[in-house]
Order: C-alpha cells, then structure tokens, then sequence
C-alpha cells in the first residue's frame, strides 16, 4: 500500500514538473556558443517560447540557397517579418553554411568554408545570451539582460507589434514578392516629424516626393511634430507627437491581436497595408488586409521624374482587392514577363528616319482607341480648341506623338517613354495609341558609308611599313610554334585517351550542366556579351531554383590553356561565396566542350560604366570603391586557401542591379596552400594593371592585387582609363603619378 502511494505521489508530481520541463527546452534564450547550419533539418532555426516565430535559415526555392530571417513558423507560406541585410541586398547563404553566436561579435554568418558573410553590428557590451521573443523580436543581450543589439531596431519591410520607428527609421519594400533585394518604396519618418511614404532613385537613396503623408510636422500647436511611430499590443498604430498627442492611422483591436497573427508590411508595390491571420483556423487560410495607404496607388503615385508604380510604357489599374495590377497597351510588351513591375517596351521602332523611309503613313500605322487611360507626365505639345477627330489625326501624322489624349476640347500629344500611366474612370477622356500594323515589315535605312581612310605622310609610312614588316615575321613564328605544338601534341594524344568529365572531381557544390542543356538554354550561343582572351560568354536563361539568367562562359579550345583556365575558375570560385564576387552556378565538362555558368548581372562591366559619356556619382563610386576592397579582403584574407586574383582590372568587374561590384574572371588566379605567404609563377595580367614585381622575379604575394586595384582605383576617381586603347597603347594616362 506504501509503496503505491508513493508511486501515485511520484505520478502526481510529474504533471506539476512536465511543464516546467518544458519551457526550460523552450524558452526562446539561445546560449553563447550554440550554432544554425543551413539545412532543411529542424537544426537550421531558433524557435520562440510558443513556437510562433522562428530565426534562422529558411530555405529559398529548392536551390540550396537559404535567407537568414524570422518568419512566422506555424503558418503553412512561413511568412518572412525580418531579413538580415547588407546594402541593398538580403543575406543569403549556401547550404552548409553556419550561424554562430559568440561573446564579442554577436551573430556571425559564415560560408562551408569558414568565409564571413555576414555578422551582426553590435557596437559595444560582452554579448551574454540571445532571446527570440513571441513578440518576433530577436534580441541580443548582456549578462544584466540589456539590449545589445536587435531585430526590431533593424527592420526591414515589415513592423510587428509591440515595434517602434524612431524619426529618420524606415521600412524598405522587397524588389518583389520573392526577391528580397531592397526595392524602391520606403515609409520614412521624417527628421521633421512627418510619416511618409515615397519611392526612391536605385541605386540611391534619394527620395522622391511622398505619395502619401500625415502631415505630422511642426504647426500652430507646440510640440505637435512627431517622433515615433508605435504599433501597440493592442493592435493600434499611431503617430506619438512630441507632446504627447497622438494621429492614428488604425486600431486593429485586441479582438485581433487576440485571435490572429497581425503584421504590417510595406509591399512590393509600394502600398502600406496591416495584414491579419486566425491564429487556430484548421481550413485554409490567408493574409486578410484589415487597412492600407493609399487608398489609390495609381492615382496617389505621379512623379514627375519618375516611373509610376508600374515602369514606363505601362498602365496602372487598381483591383478589387486593393492592389495595383499592371498592363502593357496594345503594341508593347513586359520588359520583364516575370516582373510585370519594369514597366513596358514598344514592340516597333517608331521614329521620324524609320518612318520617311515608307510612305503613306496610313499603311504604316493604325491608331488604338482606349477611355479614360492616361500618361499625365509625359506631355509636350497641348492643342486648344480642339476636336476628338483632329487630336486624333494630329498625333497619326506627327512622327514624334506616340499618344494623344483628348478631353474637355483639349488634345494633349505625349511622346515616349510614357509614364505614370493610370486608368481613371471619372477621367472622361479619349486616348489615341499610335501602333504599327502587323503585316508591316519595318525597313531601315542604308548603313552609312564610312569614310575613306586618311592617306599617310612620309613619317606615318615609315612607321606602317615597320608595323607590316613586324606583323608579318610575327604572324610566321607564331604559325611555325603552332604546327609544331600541334604535332608534338598529335603524337602525344593519339596514345592519350580523352578525359571524360566524370575524369574530374571538384571539391564545391557546383551543379554540372550537359552541353545540350547550355545550348538550348542560350538559344544556341545567339547572344554574346563579351569575349576575352580564352573564350566567349553568353546570355541565356536557366531553371535554377526560379528562372533566372545567366551568363555562359564558352572556352575555346587552344591545348592546354584553357584546361588550366577551366580548372582554375572551378576551383576558385567554386569554394568562395561573398556578396562582391560574382556568382557560379556550374560548368560543362563534355570533351574539349569547357563551359562555365555564372550570374548575369545586368549593368555589365565597371569598365563601361566608369569610361561612358556620363560620370556616375562620387557616391556611387565611393560604394563601388569599397566594394572591390570588400571582395579582395575576403579572397586574401578571409578564404581557407588564400587567393591572389592576379588580373584586378574594370573589365573583370562586373556590377549588379543596384551597381553593387562583383569581382570575376578567375582565370588567371593563384592559391596560396595555408603554410604559403608567396609564390612565383610566371607573369600574369593586363599591361598597365600588372605590379612591378612580375618583371623583376620576386616573390608574388598578395600585394600585386593592391597594386592592381591602387591602378583601379585612380581610374574610378578619374573616370579616365589607365591605358588609352585608342591612342598609343603602350602610354599611360597617369605617367604623371609615376604609374
């Protein structure tokens, strides 16, 4: 009988303990020392003391690629409320990689080879534990449970409850619904008090006028600015002014706080909007908008520099359920069919040559009638009085009118690109579109004769007989060491079975393509973006994860060279992961096929960029400075195996979307084994980029890369290229500083 009593006590007891035991495996505190690694295993996140929210490494569309953030984890679209951040870009990491939260740095992001990619900013303190709060606050803090440093301090394009923004705060919308990259809206609490919302210049952060404003400013009233944005427990969000007063913007209500999740979100398309979740719905359920600014982006939105919430060319339409949607009139289509947000291209080239060269006009082009669409902004000729049919055939004859719109006996002409396009439905107007006819053939004209070639004086004869007498021996050792190399290869390969491309192992995750994949993917090597000493690259498209383009390096075959060149890039870029290095998806090893499958990245070379007829900011040019330093610190510095690129030079940089610098062509690149500090290898690189080290036989070092990027660096303060290719090649343009 005792002894069942005591097992009925011990019963007992353990209902009381289980709980306990419980929440002490679970209470959100996240101890110094503990680590994430990017996987799909639970071990990949951090969970909040109910398990509404988790921090850590969501996977990104099947690519194994992973977002360091916080996302609601019980709902099924795990919708992300935080992203780590760096610039304009999300932090995305490659699967492998850890997360680490130590003492002095806080969190620390690091690639499968130990490379920092991202680490948290905390400026002071000895970090003792980090908290992930119910509140989708994820907290570092000291051994007196202070705040070191924390999400909701760094938001991003979403604000929770219990959240606060500070003046000159700001959320950032995402670039799309899947890109995180930041896009152009923002909602900014203005150093003067007011809250707005407006869209700015990328890659800049210049910012337009608001589209929308509370006009919390300074007034007749003392103390009436604002200085805080708040969004309560309670589900309230308001405008706390400097005295105390309050503009409230909406009341959710604890019903909903209650009951459901509640977030607000400056989406993609710029409209700031509370969402709300049934936190215990067993059916299917969605994001319920329970309020939103503007009422009317389309008609809110209009810049006068700028594209609209659409792009140019297009037509901004509001949808039942309040969001904006985006349409391409009749004769132009998306920039982009995956974004329709870019905006819109004609599909003809319409212009005053293109248009003399065929004739009547009327076999030419037909006219589109559309109602109340307009173009505000985009203007430059205004007729009055006027009738419908006049505008109308005013526009048809004029070569410049790409649109008229008429209304209220006034016929506006505009002209391409059209912006701010809207549909307004008290608008009462009629539009007059200008587009070719489908069974024209657009002809252009005749190419241009150049003109003959100047006749050289005696001294310039003397000079081209030299070059020809050059050119020719030159021409001739180079056939004769050719043949020979390619007989004494001939006997050496006869006996030589070809490698196959199961014959070489590379030590990265890299993805290997066949040659079939990558023809069908650039359309059979149609469009070419560059070529270089070793091969040619490509534009194609690829199902990488989510269509993406890409761009193919196709190596040309020339014996040895390019083998090296081939398993050098793998190698290289294949162990490194850095937001200023370009990035490789694959390759193609079939043969003497050797191809290479990087990123493209729209805005190309640094080279074009710096050397064009407009010079880009000193803003932008600082940021594109520190980037490449960014890049080569981490090759140098930060890579297990120390990298020396050995050809730093404008052409082999490449820029993103937001002109954010990439280093590439890792052809020519040395590895330093970890007991190395130097090497010597025979000279690599581009006159006028090259250290003096390699003319001399010393010892190569890293130190020839700083040499390269110092050259660099003159070019991008100067604008001006180092070695003038259009004049005499041999001269530099910086002779002057003793380069």
């Amino acid at each position: 009988m005792a002894m069942a009593f005591t097992v009925r006590m011990l019963l007992f007891s353990s209902l009381f303990l289980l709980p306990i035991s419980v929440f002490s495996q679970n209470n959100g505190r996240v101890a110094v020392g503990n680590s994430l690694t990017a996987t799909t295993s639970n071990s990949s996140s951090w969970l909040s003391p109910s398990g509404d929210f988790a921090f850590g490494f969501l996977p990104l569309g099947g690519n194994d690629l992973f977002l360091l953030s916080i996302w609601y984890a019980k709902i099924q679209n795990q919708t992300v409320v935080w992203h780590a951040y760096e610039d304009n870009n999300p932090i995305v990491a490659p699967k492998g990689s850890t997360l680490n939260l130590n003492a002095s740095s806080g969190l620390v992001l690091n690639d499968p080879h130990g490379g920092e990619i991202w680490k948290s900013e905390t400026t002071f303190g000895v970090v003792a534990n980090g908290v992930m709060n119910d509140t989708g606050n994820f907290v570092l803090q000291d051994k007196n449970s202070g705040s070191l440093w924390e999400t909701f301090n760094n938001p991003t394009d979403t604000i929770l409850p219990g959240q606060t923004i500070e003046r000159n705060g700001k959320l950032s919308s995402r670039q799309s619904e899947s890109n995180y990259a930041k896009g152009r809206f923002q909602l900014r609490l203005q150093d003067d008090g007011n809250l707005v919302l407006n869209t700015i210049n990328l890659p800049t952060d210049f910012a337009n006028e608001p589209y929308f404003a509370t006009d919390t400013t300074a007034g007749t009233v003392e103390g009436s600015e604002g200085k805080q944005l708040v969004f309560n427990n309670s589900g309230d969000m308001f405008v706390l002014r400097e005295n105390g007063g309050t503009f409230i913007l909406t009341t959710a209500g604890v019903f909903w706080v209650r009951d459901s999740y509640i977030r607000a979100t400056l989406d993609f398309d710029g409209i700031f909007m509370l969402y709300s979740y049934p936190k215990n719905f067993t059916g299917i359920a969605s994001w319920s908008p329970l309020w939103y600014r503007p009422n009317d982006i389309c008609q809110a939105l209009m810049e006068d520099t700028g594209v609209g919430v659409c792009g140019y060319n297009s037509v901004c339409k509001m949808n039942q359920d309040h969001r904006p949607t985006c349409e391409c009139p009749r004769g132009f289509s998306f920039l982009d069919p995956k974004d329709l947000y870019r905006g819109c291209k004609p599909d003809f080239i319409q212009g005053c040559e293109a248009d003399e060269v065929q004739s009547p006009r009327k076999d030419l082009y037909d006219v589109e009638m559309q109602t109340n669409t307009d173009w505000p902004t985009s203007d430059y000729m205004r007729l009055k009085p006027f009738t419908a049919e006049k505008c109308k055939e005013s526009c048809f004859q004029d070569c410049l009118c790409a649109v008229a719109v008429f209304r209220s006996e006034t016929c506006w002409k505009k002209k391409l690109p059209l912006s701010n396009g809207r549909v307004q439905f008290n608008l009462s107007s009629q539009t007059f579109i200008k587009v070719r006819k489908d069974n024209v053939t657009l002809q252009f004209p005749p190419m241009p004769i150049p003109p003959p070639m100047p006749i050289p004086d005696d001294k310039e004869k003397s000079k081209t007989t030299v070059i020809r007498v050059g050119s020719a021996l030159l021409g001739t050792s180079i056939f004769v060491n050719v043949a020979a190399l390619c007989l004494g290869f001939f006997f050496i390969f006869r006996k030589k079975p070809v490698r196959s491309s199961t014959d070489i192992v590379f030590d990265s995750n890299l993805r290997s393509f066949s040659y079939e994949e990558l023809q069908e993917a650039t359309n059979g090597f149609k469009e070419e973006l560059g070529k270089g000493a070793f091969g040619v690259v490509f534009k194609g498209a690829m199902q990488i994860g989510s269509g993406v383009e890409v761009a193919v390096k196709k190596l040309r075959y020339v014996m040895q060279d390019v083998e090296k060149e081939f398993k050098t890039e793998l190698n290289v870029i294949g162990k490194t992961h850095h937001k200023n290095l370009v990035r490789l998806f694959g390759y193609c090893d079939e043969g003497q096929q050797k191809l290479l499958v990087y990123e493209f990245l729209s805005n190309g070379t640094l080279a074009s960029f710096l050397f064009s007829d407009i010079r880009p900011s000193w803003k932008q040019r600082i940021e594109i400075a520190y980037g490449i330093a960014k890049g080569l610190l981490y090759l140098h510095e930060e890579c297990s195996t120390q990298i020396i690129h050995c050809d730093i030079k404008p052409h082999n940089i490449l820029l993103d979307d937001y002109y954010t610098p990439r280093i590439s062509d890792f052809g020519l690149a040395k590895l330093l084994m970890m007991n190395q500090s130097q090497t010597h290898t025979a000279i690599r690189g581009t006159k006028g980029y090259v250290a003096p080290e390699w003319f001399r036989n010393l010892p190569i070092t890293t130190k020839v890369d700083v040499y390269s990027f110092g050259v660099v660096l003159l070019e991008i303060i100067c604008c001006r290229r180092n070695v003038d290719v259009e004049g005499n090649w041999e001269e530099s343009n910086f002779n002057g500083l003793g380069l």
